[in-house]
């Protein structure tokens, strides 16, 4: 596996192991749309790669070491069935054989809460529990 597959794979399991396989895949689709959009910027202050993505300080909330899923995700091994789910998604995603089913959003938050750069937004897609969005720039 590739630290990409990896690093996508932890962070899937971080933000969304309770979600069902569309959640979990719709956040990969996020994170490879980002990708995306960097690639067609020539580079974007997120990231250029997915593991710089998925790591960036304060997009993946799994990543910030005060979080309670850091622990989580960075010990969680093999016999996890979640984790060995998250893996074969990362896999498809990284193999670009993932459909995204989020329209092209970059970013989403739960639904539960509203983050200031939402506020006004519409969603473009509502998977599991998160509301999706395309129309925000960084």
């Amino acid at each position: 596996m590739s630290q990409d597959e990896d690093i996508l794979a932890r962070t899937l399991y971080g933000e969304a192991r309770g979600e069902k396989i569309a959640g979990m895949e719709a956040i990969a689709s996020v994170i490879l749309n980002r990708l995306a959009f960097s690639r067609q910027k020539n580079g974007y202050w997120w990231g250029n790669t997915i593991t710089e993505i998925c790591r960036k300080p304060y997009q993946f909330s799994c990543w910030n070491q005060d979080d309670v899923n850091y622990q989580k995700i960075i010990s969680v091994g093999e016999e996890d069935k979640s984790f060995g789910i998250c893996r074969r998604i990362a896999r498809r995603a990284v193999s670009g054989l993932l459909k995204d089913e989020t329209q092209g959003a970059t970013h989403y938050h739960h639904f539960q809460i509203m983050p200031q750069w939402a506020k006004g937004k519409i969603p473009c897609a509502e998977i599991g529990s998160h509301l999706f969005y395309n129309n925000i720039e960084g």
